[in-house]
């Protein structure tokens, strides 16, 4: 399950400022904060609990209860009341509809293919108001394809390591990040390893496109720069907008 072994670490370690990004980038789409917000593959529910703090009415979901269990610590850290749901992007039947669905820090570019992609618009589409919106972000092909190939970067600190290096996948338009944790182990002496194996796949923008208009989304915008920028060829990450009024 991704990210289920280390996931406290990842929380640590992932670059605080992107939620503020991200956070932004809801505000400024989002103008109801007591229209109920799902948050899809919340994580450790840091841009969860920034919504909550700023008065929106956001409910967490995501795969893994590990990470679950670190957002639930997070809001009672920042007391406020955060839902928080267990459960797989690909099947919502269980939920309510929402106003707003987002889905950040391209998550869906962890699904496997594209019926995978299909069925989780397709799912948001169910489960969304027909005046709501559909936020979400992924990485582009520049990104799998130019940037990310021989791409590494290490961390270390006082007791414990990151490597993170990542190589072009087999399929088009995807990369695999080999993930390595070392963590001083006072009682052993010496550093436990945690590995994780992560594969990424995006596709083109016409693709997002496509599905996104099949699964019932009839207004598409797309931007770059947590929309503020227009796309170009270098564009690393998309940002989508996307609702199913006709107006």
């Amino acid at each position: 399950m991704i990210y289920q072994t280390f996931a406290k670490l990842y929380d640590e370690l992932f670059d605080s400022d992107l939620y503020l990004e991200w956070q932004s980038f809801v505000e400024q789409q989002v103008m109801s904060k007591e229209q109920p917000l799902l948050e899809l593959a919340c994580g450790a529910g840091r841009l969860a609990v920034l919504l909550a703090k700023d008065g929106y009415n956001v409910t967490g979901f995501d795969l893994s209860d590990e990470m679950l269990s670190l957002a639930d610590q997070h809001a009672r850290e920042a007391n406020v009341t955060l839902p928080l749901i267990e459960g797989n992007m690909l099947n919502l039947s269980d939920l309510e509809t929402y106003h707003t669905v987002t889905c950040f820090a391209d998550s869906f570019c962890y699904l496997p293919n594209e019926d995978a992609l299909t069925t989780a618009f397709e799912q948001v589409a169910r489960h969304l108001d027909d005046d709501g919106q559909f936020l979400f972000d992924v990485i582009s092909p520049y990104q799998t394809d130019t940037v990310y190939p021989g791409y590494m970067f290490n961390y270390r600190d006082t007791d414990r390591a990151f490597l993170w290096s990542s190589e072009a996948g087999e399929e088009p338009h995807s990369v695999d990040h080999d993930l390595t944790f070392f963590t001083y182990n006072e009682a052993k002496d010496a550093y436990d390893e945690v590995a994780e194996l992560h594969h990424e796949r995006t596709y083109e923008l016409a693709t997002y496109q496509r599905l996104l208009k099949a699964a019932g989304f009839n207004h598409v915008q797309v931007s770059a720069d947590f929309g503020k920028t227009a796309v170009k060829p270098d564009t690393t990450r998309w940002f989508f907008v996307c609702t199913k009024s006709t107006r």
